[in-house]
């Protein structure tokens, strides 16, 4: 086991910040975490919203462990579980400037530019090899590794509206480093808060 560099116990929106300059490895492939959404039980856009599913019940497990869901029958995406077990909330991971393992995503990913390699929640889960055996796995056990951001280089956050959502679509629980060209799709900048 590994110590975690986020206290997964905490809000979702604070973990998705927090998260924001991690590195996330599975099986020493992966990147530093450049984008986040955040999701909670009471907030009407979560899977947690109406309550607990055979689908979404690794949202409502212990902190610190893997929700992973298929979207659009297509791609597997990756989330992480934070609060009291029982809650219900999570933290999707939208994107990642890749540092390990480079070769294998982009044999998994059929493309050659870093950029594409992991800029989007589908394209992380197929870059990183993730599907639904993962759902509910620890985070701070093999294969995953979580390292913390370099101490000596602070991340500019960015906050602003998640994506393809229907529902609280004005709630600015979308996070990413400022100025990273890893990102899924830039930030408004009307809408973009650096905090």
């Amino acid at each position: 086991m590994s110590a975690l560099p986020v206290d997964f116990h905490a809000p979702a929106h604070e973990v998705a910040r927090a998260l924001i300059g991690v590195t996330v490895l599975v099986d020493g492939v992966g990147g530093r975490i450049v984008e986040t959404e955040a999701y909670d039980r009471e907030d009407p856009a979560s899977h947690a919203h109406a309550g607990p599913t055979a689908r979404n019940a690794a949202m409502f497990g212990p902190p610190g462990r893997v929700y992973v869901y298929r979207s659009y029958g297509i791609h597997w995406c990756m989330n992480f579980v934070c609060r009291e077990e029982g809650h219900g909330a999570g933290v999707l991971i939208r994107a990642l400037e890749p540092t390990h393992g480079l070769e294998t995503m982009r044999r998994r990913r059929g493309v050659q530019a870093p950029r594409l390699l992991a800029a989007g929640p589908g394209r992380v889960g197929q870059a990183l090899g993730v599907d639904g055996g993962f759902n509910g796995r620890r985070l701070d056990a093999p294969p995953f590794l979580l390292l913390p951001g370099a101490p000596d280089a602070p991340v500019v956050v960015e906050a602003g509206p998640r994506i393809g959502i229907s529902k609280a679509v004005e709630v600015p629980w979308r996070f990413g480093e400022a100025g990273s060209r890893f990102l899924s799709r830039p930030f408004p900048r009307a809408a973009a808060g650096r905090r």
